[in-house]
């Protein structure tokens, strides 16, 4: 998979905001994706006695949601962490891992914010502008913003708001159980966001795809490539 490189990651911190201020402008907030046939999902996992971490990302077809191909790197974290710039610490591995994809996925889903980020670019838009691919941010916790609790049966959800403008949904994909934080990444409006991550849960709380790379950073999936049947 191509990767469009933007920009340095060993910055400081105060040039780090900036990049993120200057990006963030690039984001493209608007688009559907009407027909995907290859979702991806990536994620990372950090140790930290050694100060490694993980990259992941699993590739599924749509709509059977089946593993299609998985890619995970392991390096060491250069960027220290900072909270708001996440980004520059994980990126670098989970590019280099998109980097090792022999399929190109229609839509991307990242555990992480998108657009409701202090500066408007968490990791989900960062990767969407350097992937150039329709991204979602699912969060599973709360950066910034404010809401009303959504109400408690799966597809309910909350206007998340920062700054006066909604920044995403604090959406409910099982009933009773903790909602998710959907963001715009890049290359998509927010229903579109918020119909995807419900399209891809399974009976669980995250969508397979943000679940499945959640697994492969952690080493619990195992690292494989199969070849679609439709193409033989």
């Amino acid at each position: 998979m191509e990767v469009v490189r933007l920009h340095e990651w060993q910055v400081s911190n105060a040039r780090a905001m900036e990049i993120q201020v200057n990006l963030a402008a690039q984001v493209s907030r608007a688009g559907e994706v009407a027909s995907p046939r290859l979702i991806a999902g990536v994620d990372i996992s950090v140790n930290r006695v050694i100060g490694t971490g993980t990259g992941a990302v699993v590739v599924l077809s749509y709509p059977e949601l089946d593993l299609v191909e998985t890619r995970v790197v392991t390096d060491r974290l250069e960027f220290p962490y900072v909270p708001g710039l996440l980004s520059f610490r994980e990126s670098p591995l989970i590019l280099a891992a998109c980097e090792k994809l022999d399929t190109a996925p229609d839509l991307i889903m990242v555990d992480g914010q998108g657009i409701a980020h202090p500066r408007r670019i968490g990791l989900a838009s960062h990767l969407g502008l350097f992937l150039d691919v329709p991204a979602i941010g699912c969060a599973k916790s709360r950066l910034c913003g404010r809401h009303d609790v959504p109400g408690v049966e799966a597809g309910s959800c909350a206007d998340l708001v920062d700054g006066g403008g909604v920044i995403g949904a604090v959406l409910r994909t099982r009933t009773g159980v903790k909602p998710v934080y959907v963001s715009i990444g890049h290359k998509i409006d927010l229903p579109a966001a918020i119909h995807w991550v419900l399209k891809c849960c399974r009976g669980y709380r995250l969508p397979e795809p943000t679940r499945l790379a959640h697994l492969a950073a952690g080493g619990i999936l195992k690292q494989e490539t199969r070849i679609l049947a439709s193409e033989g």
